[in-house]
């Protein structure tokens, strides 16, 4: 039998990777060069699966992903969380005295200052965690050293000089699984988080009007994020996230009431919460 696959998008070592592997350790993962390229895989049937970096907790959201989830005709299916653990890596023969230069990516070069500031290295922003580790495999050159996931050196052949080298010990990242297929979880069979977005009616007070239905229906929204629709500053589209399932009374009365004063409802996903919400 062919063996499944789930894409993600960035280079082999890299942490959607490495969440790849946690959570589905049989399947086969496929590296795609942007987010983009990660929908299409599954929208095209290529992969089946595909795992997406949605939060972090330093970082904020991940910008790029709110603009693909509403018009894509994928469906988020699960989540996981990942705590992000960050090594400085270099070639074999590399110590850290003969490093001068540390790449990788933006976000992982602003969340270890710290190592960075005390080395005295000078930041190379690269396109990826991952990738930088290759590029620092590829130079052949000992003054260059890679931020990345420990993972990244398994695959390059590049030694571990530093471990756990991030500056907060609570960074984590949030990614959600985004199947073809609309597979709702069922309902009473534990904790259940529903996704989805809406455009509010341009009328005075109508947001606070749409989400009132949560509030008296003692609903947990755990999620609101607005981004503008289009480039028009008054047409704002909303992502929300609530505790529960369209089919518990209280979320879909809820619901019910948003439809009132939005110009449209959109579930993205009904599916099981990651334990780590309990944590």
């Amino acid at each position: 039998m062919t063996a499944r696959r789930i894409a993600y998008q960035g280079e082999p070592g890299a942490n959607s990777h490495l969440v790849c592997q946690q959570a589905y350790p049989e399947w086969e993962p496929l590296p795609c060069a942007s987010f983009e390229d990660a929908f299409a895989a599954v929208e095209s049937g290529e992969a089946d699966l595909a795992m997406i970096p949605i939060d972090n907790s330093i970082a904020g959201r991940v910008a790029d992903i709110h603009h693909f989830l509403p018009t894509s005709d994928l469906h988020i299916v699960g989540e996981r969380f990942l705590r992000i653990q960050f090594s400085l890596m270099a070639l074999p023969e590399a110590s850290i005295d003969s490093l001068r230069t540390v790449h990788s990516h933006v976000h992982a070069l602003g969340q270890c200052r710290g190592v960075i500031r005390e080395l005295g290295l000078t930041p190379v922003v690269a396109g990826d965690t991952a990738g930088a580790a290759r590029e620092v495999a590829e130079s052949g050159d000992p003054t260059q050293a890679a931020i990345a996931p420990p993972l990244a050196a398994d695959i390059y052949g590049l030694k571990v000089l530093r471990e756990e080298i991030e500056d907060e010990d609570h960074n984590t990242t949030r990614f959600v699984v985004l199947s073809r297929d609309f597979e709702q979880a069922p309902s009473g069979d534990g904790p259940v988080v529903t996704t989805f977005i809406f455009n509010v009616r341009n009328l005075p007070a109508a947001l606070y009007k749409a989400l009132g239905g949560f509030a008296t229906n003692g609903v947990n929204m755990t999620k609101l994020e607005s981004y503008m629709v289009g480039g028009h500053f008054t047409a704002t589209q909303f992502l929300a996230e609530v505790d529960g399932h369209p089919d518990d009374p209280p979320v879909r009365n809820a619901l019910e009431e948003l439809a009132f004063f939005t110009t449209e409802v959109k579930v993205l996903g009904v599916y099981p919460a990651d334990a780590f919400r309990a944590e």
